[in-house]
């Protein structure tokens, strides 16, 4: 053992020892490119040889090293300037990450402090948690602990709301009308493009994201769909400070014994009380984080058996509970969209592949125009009519056999350049938003080019854009080969921007 010892000593002595003198001769070498000393000493042998001419060249070649070497030195001040900011930066959103979980733990501190007191209430009343302390009067085990979803019960306490008016429209005309009642009725100015994005988008997945710059109407398109539908849509503003469902959803006090509900509840509970298409509105939806809050809900409308959809709420059931509390799980309704609104800006969050992935993104970056809006009729829609209006679109709207071969040529390239595939949710999605944007009077290799836009090329961002110039400049080329100079405009502008 000693012996192996004095060797490993030995071993790393050596290491160590050539390890200074390799970092020691970088300090040193670095250090001789701005010797004068050297530069002066090989002048000196030469400059009793030189003539005219020579003396001349060699001021103008010294000029120019002198500002070569400033040069290189200039550089290294900009690097280190330049690393001293992106690390001040770095270290001030540490702090700020440091600073908003330290206040969430406060919150959550405040809170407890809460349910202590409201427990000490509960004890000199010479109650028991679960009783109703509100005014002071013992309650029992029935007591409501869902005031909102029971004022809900009593609502609809007669039956569901079926509408009585005739189900007799073409998606088309579903859009025109749509935006002439916006322009005539609220003021609102959208292009049939943007509403037919729209309502393709509901036929494409459960949930769709209105992105872009503040005060395009991104709020206002789901506002004037509601209204259009005759069923107002609510609008839940997300805080920054959304960590779980239960911000979301709600939570059961366990001191008190009742639930906190959230209008968000309410208004998912309601919709189980309708056949009517509904909207729910995440309004900034990204100042938190989605996957954070919204998980539950993302995974649940995965589920191909919706009677899988169950919301969970309470761990248990009381008999005062709502009519539809089931377990304590309410079954989610099928007849309700997600519309989340999100600006792209410093104070928000990035919304992560796997919520684009689910969800369809329609950019709207620019205001409406004005126009003269023609007659219009309003449509109270039924869940069900509108779904097969989807389904005769696609037995109509058939996509061409070609065109599938032109995508997997596209497909092939994106995935042998840039590792980046068409996976099976998305090529679904695209079998369900193509022929629903083409009943709604768009032209299909437009629909394709905003898809493509926003679920495949949207991917490049996680790219190294600077190294992939010329893969980048390839794929314009692609496109234009495989779908022709005039289409894909937007796909070839949005990497021309990429490219910049």
């Amino acid at each position: 053992m000693d012996v192996f010892l004095k060797f490993f000593y030995e071993v790393m002595y050596v290491l160590l020892e050539k390890l200074g003198d390799f970092f020691g001769g970088l300090w040193r070498n670095f250090w001789a490119i701005f010797s004068i000393r050297d530069y002066n000493g090989i002048l000196s042998l030469y400059k009793d040889d030189f003539n005219g001419w020579a003396w001349f060249f060699t001021i103008v070649f010294l000029i120019l090293l002198v500002g070569f070497i400033g040069l290189i030195g200039f550089m290294i001040v900009l690097l280190v300037k330049k690393y001293i900011r992106v690390r001040k930066k770095f270290v001030e959103q540490e702090e700020m990450v440091l600073q908003i979980d330290d206040l969430n733990k406060k919150v959550v501190k405040l809170i407890r402090e809460k349910d202590y007191l409201m427990a000490l209430k509960v004890s000199q009343l010479g109650l028991k948690p679960g009783d109703d302390v509100g005014n002071g009067e013992v309650a029992g085990e029935k007591d409501e602990r869902f005031v909102k979803l029971i004022s809900v019960d009593q609502q609809y306490a007669e039956g569901m709301y079926v509408t009585e008016h005739p189900q007799d429209f073409t998606l088309e005309q579903l859009v025109n009308d749509l935006r002439n009642y916006a322009c005539k009725e609220l003021k609102l100015f959208y292009t049939h493009r943007i509403i037919g994005l729209f309502v393709a988008g509901l036929a494409t997945s459960k949930i769709i994201i209105l992105e872009g710059i503040s005060g395009t109407g991104k709020t206002s398109l789901p506002y004037a769909v509601g209204k259009f539908f005759a069923f107002d849509t609510p609008i839940v503003p997300v805080q920054p400070s959304w960590r779980d469902k239960a911000e979301l959803v709600g939570y059961l006090n366990e001191f008190t014994r009742r639930f906190n509900e959230t209008d968000f509840l309410k208004n998912v509970y309601e919709c189980k009380y309708r056949e009517t298409v509904s909207l729910i509105v995440l309004d900034e939806m990204n100042l938190a984080r989605i996957e954070y809050y919204f998980a539950e809900v993302l995974s649940m409308l995965e589920l191909p058996n919706t009677a899988e959809w169950l919301l969970d709420v309470v761990p248990d059931n009381w008999a005062s509970d709502p009519k539809l509390l089931t377990g304590g799980k309410i079954p989610f309704p099928t007849n309700v969209w997600f519309v989340g609104t999100a600006n792209n800006d410093d104070s928000t969050f990035t919304i992560t592949d796997k919520v684009y992935d689910r969800a369809t993104a329609i950019p709207i970056n620019t205001k409406g125009v004005a126009f003269e809006p023609g007659e219009y009729k309003r449509y109270d829609i039924k869940e069900t009519y509108l779904k097969q209006l989807f389904v005769e679109a696609k037995e109509k709207y058939i996509i061409p056999e070609g065109l599938f071969a032109r995508i997997a040529q596209l497909d092939n390239f994106v995935l042998e350049t840039f590792r980046i595939t068409f996976g099976n949710r998305i090529l679904k999605q695209m079998k369900d938003f193509l022929p629903v944007f083409a009943a709604c009077g768009g032209d299909m290799i437009d629909g394709l080019d905003f898809f493509l836009t926003t679920k495949i090329f949207r991917k490049f961002g996680s790219l190294n854009t600077s190294h992939e110039q010329e893969n980048l400049q390839k794929l314009i080329l692609v496109l234009t080969a495989i779908f022709g100079e005039k289409n894909m405009q937007e796909s070839k502008e949005f990497i021309q921007r990429m490219i910049r």
